[in-house]
C-alpha cells in the first residue's frame, strides 16, 4: 500500500551505490574530511546487489516508483549494469536514473547501462571553464571529458540528460550564461542548482548562495523565457522554457526557497542506512534487517513506521542552532 504522510507520499528512492568518489569537491567530498587516510567502506558492508534489489521491490510496493542511483561516484561500483537489470526489472519503477559526474561514462558504458535497462543520467558540470571547473571540482581532468560523457549518453539514448550545475558565489557565477547557450536547443536541461554547503562543513553561509531569482534573471536577459507548470509533486525544480523554443531549464532554490514540504525523497546508503533528510543527522539501519533474516513484511512495516512519523524539514528551520549539529556527507548520502 503506497505511503503518504501529510500529504508527502513515498515516490523517490535515491540509492547509494558506493562512498568512493574520484572528484573532491569542496559541497560533497571536502579535502579536510577526506583526505589521504581516510577510511572509505569496506566491501563486506556495501549492500549486495541482491540486497539492494530487493529493497528495491519493497519500496515499490510502498509507493516507490522513481530509483535513482547515486554515489559517491556510481559508476566506480563494478559490474553496475547487473544492478540496473536488477532494479529495471522491478514492478512499479517507471523511472530509473544515474547520477553522475561523467569521468567514467565512455560509449561503451553508457550503451551497456541502456542496454540493461537504464532510462536517462544527470551529469554534473558546474562549468565550460577548464579552471573554473577545476575550482569548483578539485580534478585533474578537463571540461571535454563530461562534454563527451554527455554525448556518449545522448548516443545510447540516456535521455532526456539532466546538466546540474551547482552555483556557488564568486567562483562560477558568471558560467550561468554560457552554460546556458551551450545547451539551448540541444535537448538536454541544465538544472542551476543553489549552493548548499551540505555534510559535516555546514554552516549555511549565504554569502555563497546565488539565489535562483538572479540565475533566472541572468538568462532573461539574454533570451525572454516564462515559467513551466511542474511534471509532477514533489519535483524540486523549477522549470522555464525558452519562447524561441530553444528548450527549457530548471531552477532548484534549495537554500533560498526550501521545498521540505513537497519532499517524496527517501535516500538509502551503500551500506543500507535509511535517511529521510540531505541534513539528517541519523539514519536507519535497513542492513540490520536484511541479514538477520528478517522477512519482506517485517521490512516494510520497518519502512512504513520510519516514514509515517517523519518531521524533517531542516532547510525550512535551519538556524544557529541547527548549523552544530552532525550530519552525514554527501557522498555517503547521495545528491
Amino acid at each position: 500500500m503506497p505511503l503518504d504522510r501529510l500529504g508527502r507520499p513515498l515516490r523517490d528512492l535515491r540509492i547509494s551505490v558506493t562512498d568512493r568518489c574520484n572528484f573532491r569537491c569542496p559541497y560533497c567530498m571536502p579535502r579536510e574530511i577526506f583526505g589521504r587516510d581516510f577510511e572509505f567502506l569496506r566491501r563486506e558492508d556495501l549492500l549486495s546487489f541482491e540486497e539492494i534489489a530487493r529493497l528495491g521491490q519493497l519500496f515499490a510496493q510502498l509507493g516507490v516508483e522513481k530509483i535513482r542511483l547515486t554515489g559517491g561516484e556510481p559508476l566506480l561500483r563494478r559490474d553496475l549494469e547487473a544492478l540496473v537489470e536488477m532494479l529495471a526489472n522491478v514492478k512499479g519503477i517507471r523511472d530509473l536514473t544515474l547520477t553522475t559526474n561523467g569521468s567514467l561514462l565512455t560509449r561503451e558504458k553508457a550503451q551497456a547501462l541502456k542496454d540493461a535497462g537504464l532510462h536517462r543520467v544527470s551529469i554534473s558540470l558546474d562549468s565550460l571553464d577548464d579552471a573554473v571547473f577545476r575550482a569548483m571540482n578539485d580534478v585533474n581532468f578537463p571540461v571535454h571529458r563530461v562534454l563527451e560523457a554527455i554525448d556518449a549518453a545522448d548516443a545510447a539514448g540516456l535521455s532526456p540528460i539532466k546538466i546540474d550545475m551547482v552555483v556557488k558565489r564568486g567562483v562560477n557565477e558568471n558560467s550561468i550564461v554560457e552554460m546556458a547557450r551551450h545547451f539551448r536547443g540541444t535537448g538536454h536541461i541544465v538544472r542551476f542548482i543553489e549552493y548548499m554547503d551540505v555534510g559535516t562543513t555546514n554552516g549555511w553561509r549565504m554569502e555563497d548562495v546565488v539565489p535562483g531569482r538572479e540565475v533566472i534573471e541572468r538568462i532573461a536577459r539574454e533570451w525572454p523565457v516564462e515559467p513551466l507548470e511542474k511534471n509532477y509533486f514533489g519535483e524540486v525544480a523549477e522549470r522555464w522554457r525558452y519562447l524561441d523554443g530553444a528548450g527549457e531549464f530548471g531552477v532548484i532554490t534549495s537554500v533560498t526557497q526550501p521545498f521540505c514540504g513537497s519532499c517524496t525523497r527517501a535516500r538509502l546508503t551503500a551500506d543500507g542506512k535509511l535517511y529521510l533528510c540531505l541534513f539528517a543527522t541519523e539514519g536507519h539501519d535497513l542492513r540490520r534487517l536484511l541479514r538477520h533474516r528478517a522477512t519482506d513484511e517485517e521490512i516494510a512495516d520497518e519502512i512504513r513506521s520510519i516514514w509515517r512519523v517523519r518531521d524533517d524539514r531542516y532547510s525550512e528551520i535551519r538556524s544557529s542552532e541547527t548549523e552544530g549539529l552532525p550530519k552525514v556527507e554527501m557522498s555517503r548520502i547521495g545528491g
